[in-house]
């Protein structure tokens, strides 16, 4: 059975329907399989009296057609509702583009629709090749543009049934208590959120079977329909080795993705199309280095030097093992009981990009020369107001953190907290704040 998980994203979608009031279409963006359309689904279930979804990766010719001509809107909406046998009611229905990047038209068509006011119009769209496929049409300026990313740690948890444990946890985070004996079963809570991860698919495969060989077939299957997209998208294969290599690029002591060393002698604008394409499908996330920290990172972001996580930290796991036909239940138990030799640090690294990314942060980090052969690596810089908050992450206790000393020495002046974000309790060491892991959406 396939269940319909609670997501953030539909108090957006509330919202932009009563503020909005047809003022404007909203279109959902986010990696295929990430719960868009199910989502949308649900939202126009509860919220409207009646809706039409056309999903344009099987809408017949006949439906795409109806988009070439908008000089009769009565007759769009007509043959709309006679062909999805739906009635549509004026300010109180609404029409849902799912997959709209494989129907350009229909894109383009939102301005008038939008401007003629009927109805409300939602668009999902996954592996935006809308670029590709929009060479020619004029986009819409009237549409809000939010982004589901999988499931959170907190929707992970509602999944889960627990409606109780982030809350609490973010009560210990303002009192900036320790949880005592508690943290070691919040510990393993979260590395099962880690190891299965936010996808809808992954997360139903838990619930369903409770067996991590049927939830690691579920992110095979994911995975394999990102791999088949790359594939369209470039034939040469480069795409999904990009993809592919993520865990291996982010297990090296490098402090950046290296796209030559995988791809060999590739001409720069073809790799920067590569990497946008990378980027526009949602399944990656991108942080970039910032070569003169302050506020305003974006201004100083150096895009040539950057890191890529996978949006979602189960596909990741997955993903690190691809190499066996399935990764065993074995290892899954080991990762789960924290017991797997190989180091994890990179694991770790990924599910605090995710965790800052869905809440909504930009990613950045920083290094500097420690000397001729090592760096100063800062993992994280949040900006809040006019300070920078570093954050530093270790995979396992601390002995140290020189790296965040040696950064707010440097840049005392812009400095506000400082944070380091591991496996053990909550601590304060002078004036850093040690957190675990499951704090990170707080900050």
């Amino acid at each position: 059975m396939e269940r319909v998980f609670k997501r953030k994203l539909y108090n957006r979608l509330l919202e932009w329907k009563q503020v909005k009031n047809g003022k404007t279409a909203i279109l959902i963006e986010g990696a295929r399989r990430v719960g868009k359309s199910t989502l949308v689904e649900q939202f126009a279930k509860n919220e409207y009296e009646s809706y039409i979804l056309i999903d344009f990766n099987e809408a017949s010719t006949e439906v795409k057609s109806l988009f070439n001509d908008l000089m009769n809107k009565d007759y769009l909406f007509l043959q709309l509702q006679s062909l999805y046998n739906v009635v549509l009611k004026e300010r109180k229905s609404v029409i849902i583009f799912d997959e709209v990047q494989n129907c350009p038209l229909a894109r383009q068509a939102i301005k008038y629709l939008v401007k003629d006011g009927r109805y409300d119009y939602i668009e999902t769209g996954s592996l935006i090749s809308i670029k590709k496929n929009t060479k020619n049409i004029t986009l819409p300026s009237e549409e809000d543009r939010v982004t589901l990313y999988p499931m959170d740690y907190e929707e992970f948890c509602w999944a889960m049934g627990d409606e109780t444990t982030v809350s609490l946890l973010r009560t210990f985070y303002d009192k900036k208590m320790p949880l005592a004996s508690a943290h070691r079963f919040k510990m393993r809570d979260f590395r099962l959120y880690m190891l299965v991860g936010g996808m809808p698919q992954a997360v139903n495969a838990y619930l369903e079977t409770n067996n991590f060989s049927m939830v690691d077939l579920a992110k095979r299957s994911i995975i394999q329909l990102y791999l088949d997209d790359f594939q369209k998208l470039d034939p040469t294969g480069r795409l999904e080795t990009l993809f592919k290599e993520i865990p291996s690029q982010l297990s090296q002591t490098s402090n950046r993705f290296k796209p030559y060393a995988i791809l060999g002698d590739v001409d720069a604008d073809k790799l920067m199309e590569l990497l946008k394409d990378l980027e526009d499908s949602k399944t990656v996330l991108f942080s970039y280095h910032s070569n003169e920290p302050n506020v305003g990172m974006s201004l100083t972001k150096d895009i040539s030097k950057f890191k890529v996580f996978c949006t979602d930290t189960g596909l990741f796991v997955t993903l690190a093992f691809w190499d066996k036909d399935i990764t065993e239940n074995i290892i899954y138990q080991k990762l789960l009981n924290d017991k797997l030799s190989t180091n994890l640090g990179y694991v770790y690294e990924n599910i605090i990009a995710q965790m800052l990314a869905s809440a909504g942060n930009g990613l950045f980090y920083y290094t500097w020369a420690k000397d001729k052969t090592h760096n100063y690596e800062i993992d994280f810089l949040l900006s809040r107001g006019t300070k920078l908050h570093p954050i530093e992450v270790k995979s396992s206790g601390y002995n140290s953190h020189t790296s965040l000393d040696k950064f707010c020495e440097k840049y005392s002046g812009v400095v506000g907290r400082r944070y380091l974000i591991y496996t053990k309790d909550v601590k304060k060491d002078e004036q850093t704040l040690l957190l675990p892991v499951y704090m990170t959406p707080f900050l």
